[in-house]
């Protein structure tokens, strides 16, 4: 088999997704970078459900290489796994939000 792919080499993960410990309210950002732009179906997930940009979730991207998730303001229910996606190539870390005790 020859494959098609072969005049492009693939793209693999250079830095990767590392977990991050915040207390409610802070934003969390994480990471990836990748070898060269150009691949295909990037998607960020929070425990499986795929994130989009709005006001609380930032997603962002420099020279097509460096992908960047900020979540703002996050809740105790935002701490899971954060999945990076980009084509074949998967990347993921843990989020675990603080909570700040208030004493009675």
């Amino acid at each position: 088999l020859v494959s098609l792919c072969h005049a492009e080499e693939a793209a693999v993960i250079v830095s990767g997704l590392r977990s991050t410990d915040v207390f409610v309210g802070e934003s969390a950002t994480f990471t990836c970078e990748l070898s060269h732009p150009g691949v295909k179906n990037v998607q960020w997930w929070l425990d499986g459900t795929p994130l989009h940009n709005n006001l609380v979730t930032e997603i962002s991207e420099q020279d097509g290489r460096i992908h960047t998730l900020t979540l703002n303001d996050v809740a105790c229910h935002d701490s899971g796994t954060v999945t990076f996606r980009a084509g074949p190539l998967i990347s993921s870390a843990k989020l675990l939000v603080k909570g700040i005790s208030l004493l009675a």
